[in-house]
């Protein structure tokens, strides 16, 4: 069986959906913030505040660090990966995806549902912290949205549904 990679906008239900998915699958659920934390012993947040690239660069690390662990052990079970909303834009990190054996899905919501959702958490994250964090928003989810579905296997209509009614929906197309 392949490992599903969930990607999609922040906030888009990547990581609720992948935590229920890897349960109906009975496979590993692996959170690529998480990692990159476990791996620097820094928010995905802070390394980005410090340094977009180095950011991008423990990003990648982490991805290729998690495939290097998996061909090592062919007899594993599923990984159900949740990346980080902005993975999109980093070139290393996407051809890492896109050259493993793994399903590619991708969990689409709308740009308002999606600003609601970062705007309900409070501090904005720092590459909205713009004049017009609203306008930085809906532009750079129209780019990622057209960008993720370029590399997806599977395009979910995610907005308005539970984390298990998506898990359903992808146990439905894997």
């Amino acid at each position: 069986m392949k490992d599903i990679i969930l990607t999609g906008p922040k906030y888009s239900g990547k990581t609720s959906a992948g935590k229920t998915l890897a349960s109906l699958f009975s496979s590993k659920f692996v959170d690529l913030d998480e990692l990159i934390f476990e791996r620097t012993g820094k928010t995905p947040r802070q390394l980005y505040i410090e340094s977009p690239s180095d950011f991008q660069k423990a990003e990648a690390d982490a991805i290729t660090a998690l495939f290097s662990e998996n061909r090592a052990c062919p007899k594993r079970q599923r990984y159900i990966i949740a990346t980080s909303g902005g993975i999109i834009d980093n070139p290393i990190a996407v051809s890492i995806l896109t050259s493993c054996d793994a399903k590619i899905i991708t969990l689409k919501v709308s740009a308002e549902c999606a600003w609601d959702r970062i705007s309900a958490c409070g501090e904005l994250p720092p590459f909205l912290q713009t004049e017009t964090p609203r306008e930085t928003h809906y532009a750079l989810h129209l780019r990622r949205t057209a960008a993720y579905e370029n590399i997806t296997n599977i395009i979910i209509e995610a907005e308005g549904k539970t984390p298990e009614e998506i898990a359903i929906e992808i146990w439905g197309n894997c």
